[in-house]
């Protein structure tokens, strides 16, 4: 099946969640939605190559750039998969399943330089920082993003 690219304008509505996989891939389907956004200057207040972006790259040996340049020659998602099996570090299914099972569970709470702005953003939207992963928060902010802007 063949998943078409659907330029989303991220003033509007939020990129996919980073729990939404490509090829087996956390992060992603949502790293293309902020890409083409970013090409689009639909990118609102997200950021295209971010620390969340990077832990994607970096498993993959890849850079910002190499992506983009991915994402723009990809028609659909599954074209994008491709890419991502093909270039940079080359992962085992294992691996891939491995490193995104651990991304999806991650939490800032076990890095002490990140666990105060994971602690005071997870309060702001009523989240338990001891339980809540880091995808948990940025499903909860993305949705209230686009709640607070529909008011």
């Amino acid at each position: 099946m063949n998943t078409p690219i659907i330029d989303r304008d991220l003033t509007k509505q939020a990129p996919h969640s980073p729990r939404e996989r490509i090829a087996g891939f956390a992060i992603a389907s949502r790293a293309v939605d902020k890409c083409r956004a970013s090409l689009a200057g639909t990118l609102g207040e997200y950021h295209y190559d971010c620390p969340l972006d990077n832990m994607l790259f970096s498993f993959k040996g890849i850079n910002g750039e190499q992506f983009k340049a991915a994402v723009q020659s990809s028609k659909n998602y599954e074209d994008v998969g491709a890419w991502l099996q093909a270039n940079g570090t080359m992962k085992t299914p294992d691996e891939i399943k491995s490193w995104s099972d651990e991304m999806e569970a991650g939490s800032p709470m076990k890095t002490p330089e990140k666990r105060a702005f994971f602690i005071e953003n997870c309060s702001r939207l009523g989240l338990n920082p001891q339980t809540n992963s880091t995808f948990d928060w940025l499903e909860a902010d993305d949705r209230e993003s686009f709640r607070r802007k529909s008011v």
